[in-house]
This record gives C-alpha cells, sequence and structure tokens, in this order.
C-alpha cells in the first residue's frame, strides 16, 4: 500500500504533469489553482493525485478561492489526504494573497473614482462575516493619507462618536473624507441605518470644512457608491 500511495507524490509524475516543473518552463501564470495548491500539499492521497484532490477541494468552495480562504482547519482536513500540515499551508497561502492585495499599492493612493475606493477596500473587507465600517482621509490632491475601521458589527448612528471621529480627522489634516462599509449578505442597497450615518457625518464635516466625497458599500463581488448614485 505504501507504494501505491507513494505513485502519487508529485516528484514521481510523469515531468508533464508535474505542477512544480510546469511553473519552471512555462511560468506561474500557466498552471490552474488546482495545480498552484497541488504544489503546496505535495502529494495527494491513494486513490488521488494532489490535483485532483486540490480540484475537489476548489469544487467544495464553488472554485472560488475566496471561499476557499474562508475554510478553517477542520474543514480542510475533512479531505482525506490533507492532515493538519497540508491545511496550514493551504491556509497560510490564501493569507498571504489577501494580505497582498490589502498592501498599500501607489496607484491607489490617488482616489479619481468610486472603483479606486472598491480597490482598496475590498481586500480589507470584501470576504469578511460581519460588518465593519472604515474611514478613509484625504488630502487636497485626493490621496488617501490614513484609513482605519470606525466601528464592527452592526451600524447604526449612535455608534459613531463624531466628535472623536473629527478629532482624527483634524489631527491628521484631512479635508476630505470617503466612508466605507461591507454587506456580508450581498445585497447592494443601502439601508436607513447606512443612509442616517452618512447624512450625520456629512453633516458634522460641513460645519468644519471637510468634505463626505463618497461612501462605498462593498460586497465580497461588487460596491455600491452613494456619489455615483447621487444620494449623497
Amino acid at each position: 500500500m505504501a507504494s501505491s500511495s507513494k505513485s502519487f507524490s508529485i516528484k514521481n509524475w510523469s515531468e508533464d504533469d508535474r505542477p512544480r516543473e510546469k511553473l519552471i518552463h512555462k511560468g506561474k501564470s500557466s498552471l490552474s489553482d488546482a495545480e498552484l495548491l497541488a504544489i503546496l500539499i505535495g502529494s495527494g492521497n491513494r486513490e488521488e493525485s494532489a490535483v485532483e484532490l486540490c480540484k475537489k477541494i476548489l469544487h467544495s468552495s464553488e472554485n472560488s478561492l475566496h471561499k476557499l480562504a474562508k475554510s478553517n482547519l477542520k474543514q480542510l482536513q475533512e479531505f482525506k489526504g490533507i492532515g493538519e500540515a497540508k491545511a496550514i499551508s493551504i491556509m497560510a497561502a490564501l493569507e498571504l494573497g489577501k494580505r497582498r492585495e490589502a498592501e498599500p499599492l501607489e496607484e491607489f493612493d490617488k482616489i479619481t473614482s468610486s472603483k479606486d475606493v472598491f480597490r482598496i477596500m475590498h481586500p480589507y473587507i470584501g470576504d469578511l462575516d460581519h460588518e465593519q465600517f472604515w474611514i478613509l482621509m484625504l488630502n487636497n490632491s485626493n490621496k488617501v493619507t490614513y484609513k482605519f475601521p470606525l466601528s464592527k458589527g452592526g451600524i447604526t448612528a449612535t455608534m459613531v462618536d463624531t466628535r472623536l471621529l473629527f478629532k482624527s480627522v483634524l489631527a491628521q489634516g484631512a479635508t476630505a473624507l470617503i466612508l466605507a462599509h461591507n454587506h456580508p449578505s450581498g445585497t447592494l442597497q443601502p439601508s436607513q441605518a447606512d443612509k442616517t450615518i452618512t447624512q450625520k457625518i456629512q453633516k458634522a464635516g460641513e460645519l468644519l470644512d471637510i468634505k463626505v466625497l463618497d461612501h462605498i458599500i462593498v460586497t465580497e463581488k461588487t460596491y455600491f457608491s452613494f456619489a455615483d448614485e447621487s444620494i449623497l
């Protein structure tokens, strides 16, 4: 039985089927998601190669890396051939990918459209299972100088201390704000609470000559912009 299991190790595959060699000779972009995951786990089980096993794992997450990234150790270890070490490798790799997306990029520092805000915020809140409300501070050149989460959980106007919010804004020397929060349910329509909190911050900003440029609702795949819809 040991030799049967060993035959599914990547190093024992034919050269054309080895994802490591394929990466070396054809480049990383030539590999499928399953092949990349197969490199991480190294081997499959007695019935499946690493690639076949990874295809099964991806299929369970509707072939979505975003959904797979939400899996915990226990869920990954339910697959035959995935022990704790392999599950940790998969989780670590997906987390690195998420952090790479979240890392500040110069091309997104300057806000020119609601799409820029979405691309900045999606790595932070796009796949959360709870709501988070963020503030982005901008200077006169519409460059993001600072961003931070204001609250976690459900959003209501009573959860926002506008005095502390604008104290931070003034300390950072920001001249404009963009609000952003996520809807884990996937719905794009703003709730009454979303509208109320926007109006509250907007009115407070007017007194200090600090503009609220937009409020973005982020979901896993897309976004809604208050400014684009002319309701700000």
